[in-house]
């Protein structure tokens, strides 16, 4: 099977809908209940024996984002059991929980964009009123 098969795209959607239905419902860590964790993607490797799941942490400092991802990492063994559950694959792959910070990102080069441009604005303001003056 090819890294970019149907079948490995089909497989790496329906672990990252099951990954993001346990971590909801079934951990009962206080650092991972308390917090909005969302699975951004699930990339399983061809051989279904490993598994990179991409995390965010919504509305989260840094600290909260390290204890929810120590929290999943402390609990690894109880979601690979649940996933292994709900999914008929060959092999259960072994998770390996990573903290994406794209959309914190994103959101912070928008925020600095909207700035720019509302300073440009208002520099573009100030010179209009400037030139009739004269």
């Amino acid at each position: 099977m090819r890294k970019n098969s149907i079948k490995n795209i089909r497989i790496n959607g329906e672990v990252q809908r099951e990954l993001s239905e346990i971590i909801r419902t079934e951990i009962k860590d206080p650092r991972v209940a308390g917090t909005m964790i969302s699975v951004v993607s699930a990339d399983v490797t061809p051989d279904l024996k490993y598994c990179k799941a991409y995390i965010s942490v919504l509305g989260g400092e840094d600290a909260a984002a390290e204890d929810a991802l120590a929290g999943l990492k402390s609990a690894v063994g109880y979601i690979r059991r649940e996933l292994a559950n709900r999914i008929n694959l060959r092999n259960t792959p072994e998770i390996s929980f990573i903290l994406d910070q794209s959309i914190e990102y994103g959101v912070h080069m928008s925020r600095l964009i909207d700035e720019v441009t509302k300073d440009l604005k208002e520099e573009d303001n100030g010179s209009d009123t400037g030139e009739q003056d004269e």
